[in-house]
């Protein structure tokens, strides 16, 4: 295992679809078959070389795997700083897999500025993956910003009627909300130096401290507006289903998929294990947003007449209900939070996906175009139907497992919180039943439809894995909750004091109740 530790993967899987976006750049702009071939060959093998993070991660080994240290600004104690736990590693994968997709379903939408389109898609990838697996505060800021340009293009270039206005709407909530975070970096940068006398933007040695609880809560507070505009979280949210509606269908997939759990990400990697009192004292203002958010992402999702924003706004739901795992702040609830993030990227990728193929088919996203499909286009409606099983959360299939455990951390801390989550659950399976019935089902009234091809080989090939995992997930979670585990208790032990102890043991009762200062003086 010496030699595994030796081998500098991270930065393999880190540089291989940078390495692939320079090698477009030196190809002719009218080769077009030659550009997409090659995006996709750098793709695959960009989710092939993360794959070892799959099979050599050590589910109890060292918190910290795969690590890579050199000096990057030794002036101000900078350093090119790679790692991942279970959690990131993850979501490299997740990253990896749905960028390699994404790159796939594009090759017929995508017929003007061909080499630029694949180019930014290549370097979003080296952004996204950067961000996982920074374990230096101001790498992972520097890979934060670089998402954000490949993104902004994507949008205003490829995408539909208002796709200029979406894209400087996302960028511009993006950046106000990265600015804010980075005034909380340099907080517990400089105040790391006062107590330690060290200059350093290690993430790790930030787990460490013990920070006053004052500068907390005005950092927790700084954090909570980047995290929060990008998990997106109400009343934060507007900028999601714009971007989602005229974003092309891989800049959509990469945005569910991926790009959402960046906030997510951040709130389990820095605000809780870093802030643990200040998140302890904002827990009722984030688990009351999140409600919010479950009960009103689905409720708009059941009034929209377009396809897409449709699922755009059951992403706000479904982001909700995350958060409100992860602010239960016991074992179950963040476990259960961390799956559902994988679930959502897989099930929410799969319908943007789906949306994509009619949308190339017919140019239109409004429902009422839609009936009768199923008699068309058999394997398609197959594909949607388990998708739509998925992102219900039916059992046997992943969504189930990601909900009953968040449901689980929730009900231990605030029997009420669970009750309105599970009406989320009852309302997402509402909309998603009826965009199904109204599209698949019924009569093939328009003429329009009567002729569309089904799944060729190639879409067919974007699904495949996603249905594997959503099955997988769904019959056999264990594997994936183990390469959690000590990521779990690492921030919960740090978050939450009832845990602490139990830890150190090696262990603890996973739906045990937390503190009842947790449930906001319950």
């Amino acid at each position: 295992m010496s030699n595994v530790a030796d081998f500098p993967l991270l930065s393999l899987i880190l540089f291989t679809p940078l390495a692939g976006a320079v090698l477009l750049l030196f190809v002719n702009r009218q080769s077009e078959d030659a550009i997409r071939w090659i995006a996709n060959v750098v793709a695959g093998i960009g989710f092939l070389v993360s794959l070892p993070l799959w099979f050599w991660f050590e589910p109890q080994g060292a918190q910290w795997q795969f690590v890579e240290r050199l000096e990057w600004i030794p002036s101000i104690g900078a350093e090119y700083s790679l790692g991942v736990d279970g959690f990131s590693a993850l979501l490299v994968l997740l990253t990896t897999m749905m960028g390699s997709i994404a790159i796939l379903s594009s090759w017929t939408a995508i017929t003007e500025r061909v080499k630029e389109y694949y180019i930014f898609l290549l370097v979003l990838q080296t952004g996204m993956i950067g961000a996982f697996v920074s374990l230096d505060f101001l790498l992972f800021f520097l890979f934060w910003e670089v998402m954000l340009v490949p993104m902004y293009f994507l949008i205003g270039i490829w995408g539909s009627d208002r796709r200029l206005y979406s894209a400087i709407k996302f960028f511009l909530y993006t950046l106000v909300g990265s600015v804010v975070m980075l005034l909380g970096i340099l907080a517990i940068y400089f105040e790391h130096h006062a107590m330690t006398g060290i200059y350093s933007f290690d993430v790790t040695r930030f787990h460490e401290l013990t920070l006053p609880v004052g500068l907390q809560w005005w950092v927790f507070l700084a954090f909570f507006l980047g995290f929060a505009v990008k998990v997106p979280m109400f009343p934060f949210h507007t900028w999601l289903p714009d971007a989602h509606t005229d974003a092309p269908t891989a800049g959509s997939v990469i945005l569910a998929a991926v790009l959402l759990k960046m906030g997510t990400y951040g709130f389990i990697r820095f605000s809780l294990p870093i802030l643990p009192e200040a998140t302890i004292e904002f827990v009722p203002m984030v688990i009351w947003l999140s409600i919010i958010g479950v009960i009103y992402g689905a409720l708009v999702a059941l009034a929209q007449r377009d396809w897409k924003r449709l699922v755009a706004y059951s992403s706000v739901s479904h982001m909700a209900m995350v958060m409100l795992g992860m602010f239960s702040l016991n074992p179950v609830g963040i476990m259960g939070s961390i799956v559902q993030q994988i679930n959502h990227g897989i099930s929410t990728g799969a319908l943007f996906l789906i949306v994509g193929i009619v949308y190339e088919r017919r140019h239109t996203r409004e429902i009422s175009e839609y009936g009768g499909l199923s008699k068309i286009m058999p394997v398609y409606a197959v594909v949607f139907l388990i998708m739509t099983m998925s992102s219900i959360g039916l059992p046997t299939l992943n969504g189930f497992i990601g909900e009953i455990l968040i449901l689980q951390g929730v009900f231990v801390v605030n029997k009420m919180w669970a009750a309105v989550a599970a009406s989320g659950i009852v309302l997402g399976a509402a909309y998603m039943l009826w965009l199904y019935q109204r599209t698949m089902f019924g009569n093939v009234d328009n003429p329009k439809n009567e002729s569309l091809p089904d799944l060729n080989i190639r879409e067919l090939a974007t699904f495949v894995p996603l249905i594997v995992l959503a099955v997988w997930i769904g019959l056999y979670p264990s594997p994936f909750l183990r390469r959690l585990d000590s990521s779990v208790m690492h921030v919960v032990s740090r978050v939450n004091a009832a845990y602490a102890p139990l830890n150190a043991d090696g262990g603890a009762d996973a739906s045990a109740p937390v503190d009842g200062s947790l449930a906001g003086g319950q």
